[in-house]
């Protein structure tokens, strides 16, 4: 069978999913159980999986959907909790009094915030605790699921403490073979892993400069009265101050220190020169924005999880006090990422299985201390004595927020395995390489030298199939440093223009926009989301691309192994 044929079958569940949930408009709970049935068909009857193999990859799926599922949980309680103690309102208060400018409010929470907590958590947990966050102060929340998965950009490479990086690069290249080629040219793999560090540090903070002005131009265009694309260009210099406070500490974080810490210190010292910025005035736009009167806004702008107005009788919770739990979650996840011992700790509770169903290499666990719905569901206990709220109180959250995973646990159960069954393609009786690998060699096959340009594209497919940076860089990385030792190219350069295409993919990864759209109760319109950020996500592999094309053959970058 021709490459090209392989390829297209491989990308059919893809396809499918784009047709019903783009073209169609159809809700995700009604597309992707079709999207399943056609690829485990296709793994079955084309690569020759095994039922087996496609049942174990499913099991897998349905343990990693469960761990999903247990984030949004804890991001949804801990909305519902700050709501029920009256946090809410002191935050909502707080961000009006920094400015009440819509415009301003989402670079601060979700670029700033998002992106710290983006570079302590990672999998998503920016979206969901940003998207209902931004719905909590008044945004609506089709406009905060967007701004939400916008976050899962530029600080994704490194987010988790560097995990895309240093489990993702590093367990998707050959080390034995690369160590072995380095030494041989007089240099060595820790060399090596730092230059492709620095160069996703710089190809990101190149491209990520202008993603809290994409933010607000793509705010103003579809969710603002005017439905104006000048409104939010009216914001610029604001914007790309805030964009290079956060880019030149973390591309410097990259270049210096290595993979850990990009996200986490850039969006630190971000904060700490926009918010007092902000609050003085400092390049802020002549007229303020806002979104239209909620009454003017149309049903698909609403989700059905909506910020209770405040009572007469709510007590009034000090905006340091208000901010606490989400600074704690902050810390929590920073230290648990970071200490060995606390790591150590959250990681020794873990259900799942190894090997499922005696295929090698496909195994699942859950670890509900350590994923951040546990940290989150921490926080809510510890939130009701330093809010001096009632029992009666949480377990209102808690309910609240179960009745909401209903929905979001049946699209998930059919959009991860799914996933799985790609990703695990590559053990089959056709000696097929996988899905991915499949797609990502017609690519390679038909464009040669000007390959770079794509690089990041194919990074992006690998996370919009995955849902995950981490992955993508497993599946793809040493595939990318083939396609560079064929072209006699830069591998590091290309394996870098991987992670950074595979960080922005999680603009489209259904699953990750199935999770933010479940947190704020707004699932069945996933379509409507996928057609906007598809925008961002286009702009920034095709940048990437460019920026590869103009390194490699105009500024003549290259590494040790190649020459």
């Amino acid at each position: 069978m021709s490459t090209s044929i392989l390829a297209l079958l491989a990308a059919m569940p893809i396809f499918v999913a784009a047709i019903l949930l783009v073209g169609l408009n159809w809700p995700a709970r009604r597309a992707m159980p079709i999207c399943f049935l056609v690829a485990a068909a296709i793994g079955l009857f084309v690569w020759d999986m095994g039922m087996n193999r496609v049942l174990a990859s499913t099991i897998q799926g349905a343990i990693i959907t469960v761990s999903v599922l247990w984030i949004i949980f804890g991001a949804i309680m801990l909305l519902n909790t700050l709501q029920n103690s009256g946090a809410i309102t002191s935050i909502r208060a707080g961000f009006t009094d920094i400015s009440p400018d819509r415009r301003i409010q989402a670079i601060i929470i979700a670029w700033l915030f998002g992106c710290f907590i983006e570079g302590a958590s990672g999998f998503g947990t920016p979206a969901a605790i940003a998207a209902p966050l931004l719905v909590a102060i008044g945004f609506p929340a089709l406009g905060a699921v967007m701004i939400g998965m916008m976050i899962q950009s530029t600080p994704v490479s490194f987010g988790a403490v560097g995990t895309p990086i240093v489990i993702g690069v590093k367990n998707g290249l050959d080390f034995t073979g690369i160590s072995a080629d380095l030494t041989a040219a007089g240099s060595s793999w820790d060399a090596f892993y730092m230059l492709i560090t620095s160069e996703v540090a710089i190809i990101h903070a190149i491209i990520g400069t202008l993603m809290p002005l994409f933010m607000v131009v793509m705010l103003c265009r579809f969710f603002g009265k005017n439905k104006s694309w000048s409104e939010g260009l009216s914001i610029t210099p604001f914007a790309i101050f805030a964009g290079l406070a956060f880019t030149i500490p973390y591309a410097l974080t990259g270049i210096f220190l290595g993979p850990e810490f990009p996200s986490l210190i850039g969006a630190l010292v971000g904060m700490a020169i926009v918010v007092p910025a902000a609050k003085a005035g400092f390049l802020m736009p002549k007229t303020t924005w806002d979104f239209p009167e909620q009454s003017e806004w149309p049903k698909g702008w609403f989700g059905t999880i909506t910020p209770k107005a405040p009572s007469a009788d709510e007590k009034k919770i000090s905006l340091p006090m208000a901010w606490a739990p989400y600074l704690l979650v902050a810390a929590i996840l920073v230290l648990t990422r970071v200490s060995p011992e606390l790591k150590g700790f959250t990681k020794s509770l873990s259900f799942g299985m190894k090997n499922i169903l005696g295929e090698a290499g496909v195994s699942a666990a859950i670890q509900p201390l350590y994923l951040p719905g546990g940290i989150m569901l921490f926080v809510c206990f510890l939130t009701m004595f330093l809010h001096r709220m009632k029992p009666a109180q949480l377990v209102s959250a808690a309910a609240d927020a179960g009745k909401t995973l209903v929905s979001a646990g049946f699209v998930l159960m059919f959009t991860i395995p799914m996933v799985r069954i790609l990703i695990n393609s590559g053990v089959n009786g056709a000696e097929l390489a996988s899905m991915p690998v499949a797609m990502a060699s017609f690519v390679a096959d038909a464009f040669g030298s000007i390959y770079p340009m794509f690089a990041s594209s194919v990074g992006a497919l690998g996370a919009f199939i995955a849902g995950s940076n981490t992955v993508s860089n497993m599946m793809l990385s040493q595939f990318q440093f083939e396609v560079a030792e064929a072209l006699t190219i830069s591998g590091g350069l290309m394996v870098a223009l991987q992670a950074v295409g595979a960080a922005a993919g999680n603009m489209i990864a259904i699953h990750n926009v199935v999770a933010a759209s479940a947190t704020v109760g707004l699932l069945g319109q996933e379509g409507k989301t996928l057609r906007m950020t598809i925008i961002p996500t286009l702009y920034y592999v095709f940048v990437a691309g460019a920026i590869g094309m103009v390194a490699i053959y105009m500024l003549g970058i290259t590494d040790p192994l190649v020459g």
